[in-house]
């Protein structure tokens, strides 16, 4: 068997306890979030939990298709050697890979365009913010995502790359460095996370600016009428959704801006616009953020959501609930 070099062996061990990490931890808690959302009543309306069960199943699909399956090959490379002769596996594993990471990104902008209809437009939200219509948007997100990568499958090669990075996959010079890949890598970080960004920072901007229109007129209103003594029990469910929007919003883009940053500039520097030094960690640290935000929807929806956190409670402790009874029994 071929020794591998040092560095190489260091980087396949950090590799390992990322992936594992995350494949027990990550995935277990993006299935028990699932089940919550859809089956439990976690205090969301049903256009509302459909939305967030799409971005967690999307979100657990990156992280099987990314941090497990992609890694097998490259660290048991010799026993998957077939992989890299004859069996286009890796064309096909970045296509799912790459739909379902554009799944992630668009279905937090369809949810986003979706609680702006449903507070800044009235008129459109009977029709607009329903279950049946969340489930039509998010397919035709899906089918769009699928037909969008297809591409991937004739612009690289078969070959998995013994590197941690977001194209595992190997290119000829050709592709790399011609006009059409320039073209279509460009335009792939423009759809995805460009076009989100922009997108999702205009509705919040423009939600924000109702809310507080609205909020002003209210006020006023209520200082007319029953005085500031009563509870405005609209405004603060209205207050608890934007919350959830927003930081569910800026933890997308946080966690994305480091690698979107570093893939644009690592395009600029092929050919020769090296105005600025980027060290590799950069290409790490946004891949490892990247990946990261498909773990913290969960986190972010047990600290906004008071009913959700009880729901996930009653879920993870379900297993040992019924342990407990059976242990003192057959005592």
């Amino acid at each position: 068997m071929r020794k591998e070099p040092q560095a190489l062996i260091c980087k396949g061990s950090r590799i390992m306890l990322f992936q594992d990490f995350s494949a027990i931890v990550i995935c277990k808690v993006n299935v028990v979030t699932i089940y919550v959302l859809l089956y439990k009543d976690c205090g969301l309306s049903p256009c509302v939990r459909r939305y967030l069960g799409a971005m967690a199943a999307a979100d657990l699909l990156v992280i099987i298709f990314d941090l497990i399956l992609r890694h097998i090959p490259i660290v048991y490379r010799d026993q998957f050697y077939f992989l890299r002769v004859s069996v286009s596996v890796c064309n096909i594993h970045a296509i799912l890979l790459y739909a379902a990471t554009d799944c992630s990104v668009w279905f937090t902008v369809t949810f986003t365009f979706d609680r702006f209809v449903a507070i800044c437009c009235q008129k459109l939200k009977s029709k607009y913010c329903s279950e049946k219509a969340a489930a039509v948007v998010l397919g035709a997100v899906t089918v769009l995502s699928c037909l969008k990568n297809i591409f991937w499958y004739f612009m690289l090669t078969a070959r998995y790359r013994l590197e941690n990075t977001p194209w595992f996959c190997g290119a000829t010079d050709t592709v790399v460095l011609s006009s059409v890949w320039v073209t279509i890598e460009f335009l792939h970080h423009i759809l995805t996370p460009c076009v989100p960004f922009l997108l999702i920072l205009l509705l919040n901007v423009l939600t924000v600016r109702h809310i507080l229109v609205t909020s002003r007129a209210r006020r006023r209103l209520r200082a007319h009428t029953n005085g500031d003594a009563q509870t405005d029990t609209e405004m603060r469910n209205r207050k608890k959704s934007i919350i959830l929007l927003f930081v569910i919003s800026a933890n997308f883009i946080l966690l994305w801006s480091t690698l979107m940053l570093y893939s644009i500039w690592r395009r600029m520097d092929y050919f020769g616009y090296r105005s600025v030094y980027l060290h590799l960690f950069v290409r790490e640290l946004g891949f490892m953020l990247q990946l990261l935000s498909c773990c913290t929807n969960t986190a972010i929806y047990a600290v906004t959501q008071s009913k959700f956190r009880q729901q996930l409670k009653n879920v993870l402790k379900y297993p040992f609930t019924q342990i407990h009874p059976s242990i003192k029994f057959s005592h």
